[in-house]
Parts: structure tokens; sequence; C-alpha cells
């Protein structure tokens, strides 16, 4: 999760909200990503979206069925449907999402009956993971007053 961790303060010093992923297969990690919206005026450029491709692109397979992701905050519905396209068999989540949360917290994409794949969710709740969200979102706050 530290990983994850300092690809959301990359994505916060770029004044994004602070959101990273790694992905991890035997053990190594061959991909890591951070939030890019704002960057790359992109809806999809969430740092699980991206470090998805990353992996994809590393492993040349869109499938990453021995792979594990660590995210410093629940992925959105966008997200955890991406994650359940490519196979990624479980998933290490840093803090809630109250809002969008799609693993738990509002809905679970990825464990779902419905669909026709199943992803295994370790919340490791971080303190620093919320912390990151919180201060960014208090002081975008402070900014408009």
């Amino acid at each position: 999760m530290n990983e994850a961790i300092m690809e959301a303060k990359k994505a916060l010093e770029l004044d994004e909200v602070p959101v990273g992923a790694i992905i991890v297969k035997d053990g190594e990690i061959i991909s890591r990503a951070h939030n890019l919206k704002e960057k790359n005026n992109d809806a999809t450029a969430h740092a699980e979206i991206l470090a998805i491709r990353k992996a994809s692109e590393n492993l040349k397979a869109w499938r990453l069925r021995d792979c594990e992701m660590y995210v410093s905050l629940e992925p959105c519905p966008m997200c955890a449907g991406a994650i359940a396209q490519s196979r990624i068999k479980k998933i290490y989540i840093g803090t809630f999402d109250e809002n969008l949360g799609a693993c738990g917290s509002v809905i679970n994409i990825l464990q779902n009956s419905h669909l026709n794949t199943f992803t295994e969710i370790k919340w490791v709740y971080s303190e620093e993971c919320s912390s990151l969200l919180q201060n960014f979102f208090k002081s975008k706050r402070n900014k408009r007053k």
C-alpha cells in the first residue's frame, strides 16, 4: 500500500485528486499510476485504469488473472468494471469512498452474483490514504471561500 500512497502523492503534487494504484504479479510491481484527469482532460484517467493499461502493455495481455492491485481509494463503478474485465484476482483498498465506492461502500461490482467474475477484496484501512483525500478536498473548499 505504501507504493500506492506514493503514487497518490504524485497526483497531489499535480493538484489531482490524490489516488494511486499499483499492480503486482509474483511479488513484483509491474505497473503504477496516479490520477491524471485534470492534466489529461480525460474523465477515464483514473489511477486504476491507467495502471491496468500499463500492466496489460507490460504483460502483452488484457487478462491480469495472476495480478493484485493496491489502490489508495475504493474504486468507482468505472474502475471496478475495468478491474472485473481485466480479471485481477485480488484488490487491496486503502480507504472507503462513501460517494462512489463500487467495492462494498455504495455498491459492490467486484463481488456481484450477476457478473461472471469474482475479485477478492481486502480492506487495508490506511489513515494516510484517508488524510490525503480529506486534506485535499478541505483545501479545495477553503480556496473557494
